[in-house]
């Protein structure tokens, strides 16, 4: 496994960089200790369109598919998406904060999005991940921790319990111990 790059504005050199519109400044710059774990595919269950890089930038057309009717309203991204290929494209620079956890918390802590990174891995809960993709997060995961204090790595699921459910049953978190 090798480092990759996350230059000191945030950004990663070997990722694809398309800007998200959906995020703002962090309270406070240097409180970033925490991974958040995520699963997305658009449409539902299938990989490979355009689905969430235009949820990301709110290019979602709602006609497109009967799900996109009901989200494309939200104003949701995340930092990173990692497709089924391994391709890593950022959407957010990681100084700034994305809006990938909703309502949350983490040990005592709410609004998870003030200090945390969040990864989506294309898939859902009802399939495994691919090997390319474990290798890309946990080179990225390497990266991050390379550059921001980060304390602990964690689910959706896990901080937004009840309410999320991913990155799901079938994301092996023993592929990204470091």
């Amino acid at each position: 496994m090798h480092i990759i790059n996350i230059n000191q504005d945030g950004i990663c050199d070997e990722a694809k960089f398309i800007a998200s519109p959906n995020l703002d400044v962090r309270p406070s710059p240097d409180d970033i200790s925490l991974i958040v774990i995520h699963n997305i595919s658009l449409p539902p269950n299938q990989y490979g369109g355009n689905g969430v890089i235009e949820l990301f930038t709110n290019q979602l057309n709602p006609d497109e598919h009967p799900y996109y009717a009901e989200i494309a309203h939200l104003k949701v991204s995340s930092h990173f998406f990692i497709r089924r290929d391994g391709e890593l494209i950022q959407f957010a620079s990681c100084n700034d904060r994305a809006w990938h956890a909703g309502a949350s918390h983490w040990q005592g802590r709410e609004r998870c999005n003030d200090f945390s990174i969040g990864v989506e891995l294309e898939g859902s809960d009802f399939e495994a991940f691919e090997p390319i993709q474990y290798e890309t997060l946990k080179t990225l995961i390497a990266s991050i921790k390379a550059r921001y204090p980060i304390q602990a790595i964690t689910g959706h699921s896990d901080i937004a319990p009840g309410r999320k459910t991913d990155p799901g049953a079938y994301f092996d978190w023993s592929h990204i111990k470091t």
